[in-house]
């Protein structure tokens, strides 16, 4: 990619993933991108917001949370995308492995999840709080991270479109159970994938200046 490289990410029982990983010079910290169910590292609308943080000076990495063998499994079944546990595993073990390499260890870094991805973040982010000093969630569904909830300790901000009315509700009803900081941001006239004009780049936006606030303080 651009300005970046292509990294094989350990995540338990030889078990690896693909990620892309970007630094800009003088980064103000790091996120990391948990793609929602049935996307990958490859997601436009990720990619995008990605391209939009390390304009504004923040590192970004793009994985897969899953092999190419368990992506072919799950298009048929449907399963593996909605198995939040497993998924927050891969994004804990991302999270280490950062911790580990020279380039990325000294950044602190919080995740920008989509979808059940950010159920997946947030559940990551109280299992390890170290791997996550703020959360960002597009279109996401923290309701599925259940019991995790009240155990998240970073700042999370949650962006929904105002025509997604379900996702709407079910992160009312999640937010309710955080403990952390948070603030729920609703992007008028946009639908689940914010894919109306200027709506991508609202959440570009919004997840920048909260990455920066809480991960500068950090």
């Amino acid at each position: 990619m651009p300005g970046g490289q292509s990294v094989r990410i350990p995540v338990g029982d030889d078990i690896v993933v693909d990620g892309d990983l970007a630094i800009p010079d003088g980064a103000a910290g790091l996120v990391v991108f948990a793609h929602g169910s049935g996307s990958s590292r490859r997601s436009p609308r990720n990619r995008a917001v990605a391209a939009g943080l390390r304009d504004r000076g923040l590192g970004t990495l793009l994985m897969d949370l899953l092999t190419p063998a368990e992506e072919a499994a799950d298009a048929r079944t449907g399963q593996l995308r909605f198995d939040i546990g497993l998924l927050a595993g891969r994004l804990e073990a991302a999270s280490a492995w950062l911790a580990g390499q020279p380039g990325t260890r000294d950044l602190a870094s919080g995740y920008f999840g989509a979808s059940t991805g950010a159920a997946a973040a947030l559940v990551a982010a109280a299992r390890r709080p170290s791997g996550a000093g703020a959360i960002v969630s597009r279109g996401g569904r923290p309701d599925l991270a259940g019991d995790d909830l009240p155990r998240v300790r970073a700042p999370t901000l949650l962006i929904v479109g105002g025509r997604d009315q379900t996702v709407l509700d079910l992160n009312r009803a999640a937010a309710r159970q955080l403990l952390a900081a948070w603030r729920l941001v609703v992007v008028p006239g946009a639908t689940h994938l914010f894919e109306e004009p200027g709506a991508l780049e609202e959440v570009t936006r919004l997840a920048a200046g909260w990455f920066l606030d809480h991960l500068g303080a950090r």
